[in-house]
């Protein structure tokens, strides 16, 4: 898309935007991440910048996106010496596009506020008809910041080499590749032996990734607060394949065990991977970085539990007794 085939402005965004005194002049700036396939995202994004702007903020866009929104206001192209000078990443998008953002914003310490634009949103602090009150909030700074664990992975060979690290937000995936064969892994904890599993695979995850991957496979739901690893065997048979809630000083490893024929993969939040074979450890532990997620409201987690998985919570004797008040 040229320049010009920037999407309208939305009516919430100029309404926010003109009913404040245009500050001109400041050096602040705020970086804008988007799902650019998205019509609804262009124009949440275009409508953000147009706010900002007019509150004497630049916004700083991704090479990918920028002909597309350097119309919609005062910006610049974000590169290594302009990413320093960003104070939040605001995202407009699903979880895809919160986790791509926060992939970059990660080594940075940058927080992090996600607009959902997609289905569940679980790590989004606004949803699309909430997105009016934004502009507001970054121009007069007015969130909280909450910080949560990530996981840094090492991949070594059987003598020990490393030959592979990545980090993850959500997961470290350890899945096996041929649909017909399981893997057999020994877990240690520690480096001592915990199980030997044979299965389709291990999820390595954080409190974060417990709503995501983790959860589809019966993994515990755990509170963003907390600092653990969570252990999840994927269809293991094994005596004992319970999901685990590691300490969060305690190192994990994951084995391949030699002489296994069957060849795994690795991936971290489903974007980073990398193949394995029989002999080759996966090690996880809590990670050196911090993801930081920017939150304008004080909304308790198990609020947004209930809310972003439509938790019935009054069940069906609770509809029976509101329906029958005798």
């Amino acid at each position: 898309m040229s320049s010009g085939s920037c999407c309208c402005v939305d009516a919430r965004w100029m309404r926010v935007a003109t009913d404040r005194v245009s500050v001109v002049g400041t050096s602040r700036f705020v970086t804008v991440a988007l799902h650019g396939g998205r019509s609804a995202a262009l124009s949440a994004a275009s409508g953000f910048i147009a706010g900002m702007t007019a509150h004497g903020i630049t916004c700083l866009l991704a090479e990918e996106h920028f002909h597309t929104l350097e119309s919609a206001g005062q910006v610049k192209a974000l590169t290594p010496e302009t990413e320093r000078l960003s104070e939040l990443v605001v995202v407009f998008g699903g979880d895809g596009s919160i986790l791509r953002a926060a992939e970059w914003a990660l080594p940075l310490d940058l927080p992090v506020l996600g607009v959902n634009l997609g289905h569940v949103g679980f790590l989004a602090e606004l949803e699309s008809h909430e997105a009016g009150s934004l502009i507001s909030h970054v121009v007069e700074r007015n969130y909280t910041v909450e910080e949560r664990m990530t996981i840094d992975t090492v991949i070594t060979d059987r003598d020990g080499a490393e030959v592979w690290r990545s980090f993850a937000i959500n997961e470290v995936s350890i899945e096996k590749l041929a649909r017909e064969r399981m893997i057999e892994v020994l877990v240690r904890v520690d480096g001592r032996a915990l199980s030997r599993w044979g299965t389709d695979g291990v999820l390595l995850a954080t409190p974060t990734g417990s709503t995501a991957y983790a959860f589809s496979a019966n993994g515990p739901v755990l509170w963003p607060d907390i600092d653990a690893l969570l252990v999840v065997p994927l269809s293991a048979h094994a005596l004992f394949s319970r999901p685990m809630v590691i300490g969060p000083h305690s190192t994990v490893s994951v084995e391949i065990l030699p002489g296994n024929e069957t060849q795994a993969v690795v991936w971290c939040d489903g974007r980073r991977t990398t193949d394995i074979s029989g002999g080759m450890v996966v090690t996880a532990e809590v990670g050196e970085h911090r993801l930081r997620l920017a939150r304008i409201t004080e909304r308790p987690f198990v609020e947004r539990l209930v809310r972003k998985f439509a938790l019935p919570v009054d069940g069906w004797r609770g509809i029976a007794e509101r329906n029958n008040p005798c």
